[in-house]
């Protein structure tokens, strides 16, 4: 209280509560005490004192993680960064943008396209989620394909360490080969290295034009198979998105049971691909190598979105999907990335799993770079075959995902949900060097423990 003052210290249980849950299914975990600080004084302030008490201290921005990396599983301190919601400075001459981490992502990309300037990562949850989640996940979304994610985007951070030091990490530059990459390193590390307190992002000059289509195809392998062929052509969209029909459907209800697109009987699964650029010409040569590639892929009705409504619309549809997977019923999600080229063999994979662990999924995800969302629906399953058996077809499934030299989260994170299936991926090895590191910056394991090692 003495640090942050009275009104940002929560103790009751019911204030607690919303800090000891997420967006991942259904878990709670109750923190000792939620603390808000303001600045990067009090946060050394907190973390010193955790440090020297040896108290679990986990830093928490949004909410909105999907692998658990936000939850307070051994209790002690919640370190909530949402008081952390500055942009500090818009460098429109070098094309950087200096901010805290409790900033909205839409926030800070709407500020850099009011100067013509643009943020391209774009997580579904980009309306709610903070920069400073984004960082600690290397977060993605549908430019991905094009633009890149998080990671390729900071060039420089300030990090309390554990011991309550303040670093940073890089410097403000395009290029740096100056010693180890720490940047690189917080970046992903789920706040198990330090808290990060100010970010500093690389940003482009806006695109200008869009053209977004609708394609529909009767074989979800067959839209899967086609998301190759379209880079192979020599386009390279800024999204390329992949819905089932049951993800499709459960995301129009969500949003209100209306959609001005129909869906044919026939429609199995769709793309979602966006153009973006300077140059209609060029643009609307792409669509049209792109309509030429689809229909090679037994693509059926192939709609353009004729006004900025429409395109809106698509996009709100794809990016409420995981919301209504989880509003229609009990769900795990799977975050699994492969080759795209070898997403047909993945999905056929995903649904020979099904049949043999009984569970129904609906699968959507960017399928631009490989990265398909698995989402698992209880459905009729058992407790106990939910509890106990399910596991088992989710380890099949990251075994299937490693065999085609995939991995098994592309951009939510490992947190606490994937921790236990990380020996898929890494060997023992690996392992050893990546607790090193925890303990070389957190000797005291004090910072989110618990999670990723």
């Amino acid at each position: 209280i003495s640090v942050v003052g009275g009104d940002y210290v929560l103790t009751e249980k019911v204030a607690r509560a919303p800090y000891g849950k997420d967006e991942t299914e259904d878990f709670l975990y109750y923190p000792d005490v939620v603390v808000k600080p303001k600045n990067t004084q009090e946060v050394q302030a907190v973390v010193k004192y955790c440090n020297e008490h040896l108290i679990p201290l986990t830093t928490r921005g949004a909410g909105s993680g999907l692998a658990g990396g936000a939850l307070p599983v051994n209790a002690g301190v919640v370190l909530a960064m949402e008081r952390f919601d500055s942009i500090i400075d818009i460098d429109t001459q070098n094309l950087q943008v200096t901010v805290e981490p409790g900033v909205i992502t839409q926030v800070l990309q709407e500020a850099v396209q009011e100067v013509g300037l643009f943020y391209p990562p774009d997580p579904s949850s980009r309306g709610i989620c903070f920069i400073g989640g984004n960082v600690a996940t290397s977060a993605g979304g549908p430019k991905a394909v094009k633009y890149g994610v998080v990671k390729d985007y900071v060039l420089n951070l300030e990090v309390v360490l554990a011991s309550g030091e303040v670093i940073w990490t890089g410097a403000n530059t395009l290029k740096n080969s100056t010693g180890y990459n720490l940047t690189q390193l917080f970046v992903g590390s789920e706040g198990t290295l330090g808290v990060v307190t100010k970010i500093v992002l690389k940003l482009i000059p806006l695109p200008r034009l869009s053209y977004l289509m609708l394609a529909s195809f009767e074989s979800p392998e067959s839209a899967c198979a086609a998301v190759s062929a379209i880079f192979r052509a020599g386009v390279t969209p800024s999204a390329v998105e992949f819905m089932e029909r049951d993800a499709l459907e459960w995301s129009i209800d969500y949003i209100g049971g209306e959609s001005s697109f129909d869906i044919a009987d026939s429609t199995k699964s769709q793309l979602l691909i966006e153009v973006d650029g300077n140059h209609e010409e060029a643009l609307m040569q792409d669509c049209e190598t792109i309509t030429g590639v689809l229909e090679q892929f037994d693509c059926g009705e192939i709609l353009f979105a004729d006004s900025d409504a429409q395109k809106d619309e698509l996009w709100t549809l794809r990016r409420n999907v995981g919301h209504a997977v989880k509003h229609n019923s009990v769900y795990k999600e799977e975050d699994t990335v492969v080759p795209r080229a070898y997403l047909p063999k993945l999905l056929k994979g995903v649904k020979a799993l099904g049949d043999k662990y009984n569970f129904k999924s609906g699968c959507y995800g960017h399928a631009g770079d490989g990265n398909l969302h698995v989402n698992i629906v209880k459905g009729d399953m058992t407790d106990k075959a939910w509890n106990e058996d399910l596991s088992k077809g989710i380890r099949e499934l990251f075994e299937l995902v490693k065999s085609m030299k995939g991995t098994i989260s592309g951009e939510h994170g490992i947190g606490l949900v994937q921790k236990p299936y990380l020996d898929i991926v890494f060997s023992p090895v690996e392992m050893s060097l990546m607790r090193a590191i925890k303990t070389t910056f957190d000797p005291n394991n004090i910072l989110n423990p618990n999670k990723i090692v």
